[in-house]
């Protein structure tokens, strides 16, 4: 085995689109003791929010300055810098491009100290929960610490819709189950709506997962007929796209070039009144009042914890002043990982579309998210031997 590999790092931060991704060489990471060593297969591009250091490696070792082991901590460390990102491209706004680490991939080896193994053998197929000490990047191999963050994958269920998983697929289900609650409580609660609004902004990868399983809920739940499900598009290749794929999505698109009074109030319009409860992914300060503007009150928009971190505590007044609310989304445990593989590969719930790209082409497939130029997800494949 050759003792380095391919890495694949994405950002969010880069002053430039074509800055956003890094390809780039790594040791092969040792086994772990209490570990397991990963062949990667597929991997989903979501985005770090820890950024490489060019060169660091490098430095170090001509200052003799001692190397870590590659995939441990402090190895991260001498190698990193942390990186905060900004909503500035089109993908970051419509859920084309997240921050997560999606990898699907086969076990290579497992630490010496292993003793339970939870069926996991050398050769199984796996995705990796994410969690702070993942590997970062993508790698033809990664070193993960405890061997209990994997997940064997269903033989249903191929490798490139499983990486999609851990990140998106979570986040999207946990939207839709905190959006189930809340209307739950809007038809029972003491003032019971007869009809409520449910909106998803944009059609990005993680958007589209949002709008397939909150589709998927509400269509298995006693009050399908009492909600409208509706995505705001904002380019207009999204609306025609959102309009192909169910016409009964009701679909407005939101042209940024407008005046904010003139976007709420076609919103608004354009659903008979205000909404109740908005899915909102990559929000930047201004669509995150705008959706606070469009709910009744009551309602409720849904976001991210990363965005939740940067913005919530700008607009908590606001929210309280309006009588509405934000709520952040939980990144998910690794047993509703679980859950979720096995309902993708049953059917139970279905992937949005994605495409495959190389993993040398990273730093074009993540320069396209940028723009938003592909539809549902994007996946990097390393290894077509294993797919």
């Amino acid at each position: 085995m050759e003792d380095r590999c391919r890495l694949v790092s994405i950002e969010s931060s880069a002053p430039t689109v074509m800055e956003c991704a890094m390809n780039t060489a790594a040791p092969i990471p040792d086994v772990p003791i209490f570990g397991a060593r990963i062949r990667v297969v597929f991997a989903g591009a979501c985005y770090s929010t820890v950024m490489t250091r060019p060169g660091a490696a490098e430095q170090a070792q001509e200052e003799n300055i001692p190397r870590a082991r590659a995939g441990s901590l402090e190895f991260l460390m001498q190698n990193m810098t942390i990186s905060r990102p900004t909503p500035a491209h089109m993908g970051l706004r419509d859920g084309s491009l997240f921050p997560g680490y999606e990898v699907a991939g086969i076990v290579d080896a497992i630490g010496l100290a292993v003793e339970d193994t939870n069926g996991i053998s050398e050769g199984s197929r796996v995705v990796v929960f994410p969690t702070e000490d993942v590997p970062h990047g993508y790698a033809d191999f990664i070193s993960i610490e405890d061997i209990n963050t994997l997940v064997p994958v269903p033989d249903e269920l191929s490798l490139c819709v499983a990486c999609t998983l851990p990140s998106g697929g979570l986040l999207a289900v946990n939207a839709a189950s905190i959006a189930n609650n809340w209307l739950k409580n809007m038809f029972e609660g003491a003032n019971p709506k007869e009809k409520a609004t449910v909106m998803i902004v944009g059609t990005g990868g993680l958007s589209l997962w949002a709008l397939w399983v909150a589709s998927t809920y509400f269509k298995q739940g006693e009050y399908e007929k009492n909600i409208v499900l509706s995505v705001a598009t904002l380019r207009r290749d999204e609306f025609v796209f959102c309009q192909e794929w169910d016409d009964e999505i009701k679909v407005v698109e939101w042209n940024e070039r407008l005046y904010e009074t003139q976007l709420v109030e076609s919103t608004t319009k354009a659903f008979d009144g205000p909404l109740d409860v908005i899915m909102n992914f990559g929000t930047t300060s201004r669509a995150l009042l705008r959706c606070l503007q469009c709910l009744a009150p009551g309602g409720v928009v849904i976001i991210t914890e990363e965005v939740g971190r940067r913005l919530l505590p700008e607009f908590a007044s606001k929210a309280e002043e309006l009588n509405v609310h934000i709520e952040m989304i939980p990144k998910g445990s690794i047993e509703q990982l679980r859950e979720l593989l096995d309902a993708v590969a049953c059917g139970d719930i279905v992937s949005p579309p994605y495409s495959l790209f190389k993993a040398d082409e990273a730093i074009k497939t993540v320069s396209r998210l940028c723009y938003s130029d592909i539809v549902g997800r994007a996946v990097l494949e390393f290894d077509d031997h294993y797919a």
